[in-house]
């Protein structure tokens, strides 16, 4: 009987592969036996090399999100999208700059855009489904403070979810989000090295931790996986209860 969570034979690729989350996911996925693609706009060489060291299979893509659309070099006959990569600017929004502006919309929400269109051009007339599954944020239903274009760009992420998951199941394609809670990478190092906002995330969040990057990857290569086929449309929140409270 076919193992249901396991993505043998399956070609994967994964942006911002290079380091923290999507490289956890990266990881995740080639576990279960696929072929990752680890993109990034610097090497994903890490990431290849615990791949390797693991028994799995694995390679290194420079994509820079932030070029134009026509240089990337993106690879063919895939099978899986996940839509990782993300840049943050801070600041007021009285003092927000429009090029801070432009630059997080661009990689967060346009990028993660035209990267799908292209995967499902080519599974479309090829005739196989897919998946895609975007990285979305608890501040896909949060305000936030001072990041309002993050804010923006993961709300965007959420919907835009919705919107090619009701075009495309119907061909296959399965598009799916994971919403990670507070999560231990460097993006959280400052947070978690303040005493005071550290009791404060932690007290109220029901599962009493931070999240692994482990836990985003393995919900994430879930909604891969033939186990999680009838899922499309669904923004899956990760975060140890943070929501429910």
């Amino acid at each position: 009987m076919t193992d249901p969570f396991r993505l043998d034979g399956q070609r994967a690729l994964v942006t911002g592969a290079n380091t923290g989350i999507g490289q956890a996911i990266a990881i995740s996925l080639a576990e279960r036996g696929a072929h990752v693609i680890a993109a990034g706009r610097r090497s994903s060489a890490e990431t290849v090399a615990a791949i390797a060291a693991a028994g799995g299979s694995a390679e290194d893509l420079i994509l820079d999100l932030s070029r134009p659309a026509s240089d990337w070099r993106l690879p063919e006959d895939l099978d899986i999208l996940v839509n990782n990569a993300g840049i943050i600017r801070r600041a007021d929004a009285v003092d927000h700059a429009e090029a801070d502006w432009d630059d997080v919309l661009d990689v967060n929400l346009k990028a993660a855009f035209l990267l799908s269109q292209a995967f499902a051009r080519a599974a479309i007339a090829a005739g196989r489904g897919g998946r895609i599954v975007n990285i979305a944020s608890l501040l896909s239903f949060q305000g936030g403070i001072r990041v309002p274009a993050y804010t923006a760009s993961k709300h965007g992420i959420a919907g835009l979810t919705k919107a090619l998951a009701n075009e495309w199941a119907a061909s296959g394609i399965m598009v799916n989000a994971v919403a990670p809670g507070y999560i231990e990478t460097n993006n959280t190092a400052a947070l978690r090295a303040d005493p005071k906002r550290t009791a404060e995330i932690l007290g109220r969040i029901p599962a009493g931790r931070w999240g692994a990057a482990s836990d985003i990857g393995g919900a994430t290569a879930f909604l891969c996986t033939p186990a999680a086929g009838y899922i499309t449309g669904a923004v899956l929140n990760v975060d140890g209860g943070w929501l429910a409270r």
